[in-house]
């Protein structure tokens, strides 16, 4: 019987499952960002992130659940985002991500039952092979998106990851707790 959310109704067993993440996985871009790197005239880089998954990982950390974002691109723009967000798990240039998450998760001693893992496109999917839930953004790639036990409503870069870590905390009944500023 699926449960009403602020996102719609989500599956009830997707749901219960849920409330035993204690590891929040993320790719960034496609899934923070919109996916499209802004280049200028002198090679820098731009990014856009959205405030909304910003308050979500905060609230998130807030609870007590872990994130960490594993990118197999290198970027200051990432760091300086993930630290602001009091993100402490920030795995770039990660060609495998599959053994960076394993690694993590022994060292934090959570399993892969107790780990969601959200992504957009292929590489991704190596963190999905070491999670219980694998979250696809709504505009991920299709063969990323057919093998998601759960699609977001959201697109990447427009709060995508909020959707989940909204979901979490409802689920921990935690979703309605003050948790600071916007960032």
């Amino acid at each position: 019987m699926p449960i009403d959310t602020p996102y719609g109704q989500v599956e009830s067993q997707f749901f219960e499952q849920l409330s035993s993440i204690k590891l929040l996985a993320c790719d960034v871009d496609g899934v923070f960002s919109d996916g499209r790197i802004y280049m200028g005239q002198n090679g820098e880089e731009l990014k856009a992130f959205h405030t909304r998954d910003g308050y979500g990982v905060k609230a998130l950390l807030n609870a007590g659940i872990h994130v960490v974002v594993i990118t197999g691109r290198r970027s200051k723009m990432v760091e300086t985002r993930m630290t602001a967000l009091g993100v402490t798990h920030i795995l770039q240039g990660c060609e495998e991500k599959q053994s960076a998450l394993e690694v993590l998760q022994k060292q934090l001693s959570i399993s892969a039952n107790e780990t969601a893992a959200i992504g957009d496109d292929m590489p991704d999917l190596g963190m999905f092979n070491t999670a219980k839930l694998k979250i696809c953004v709504n505009d991920g790639h299709p063969f990323v998106l057919s093998t998601a036990d759960y699609v977001t409503r959201t697109k990447g870069g427009f709060g995508a990851v909020r959707e989940i870590c909204d979901l979490i905390l409802l689920t921990k009944g935690q979703l309605t707790n003050i948790h600071g500023a916007s960032v």
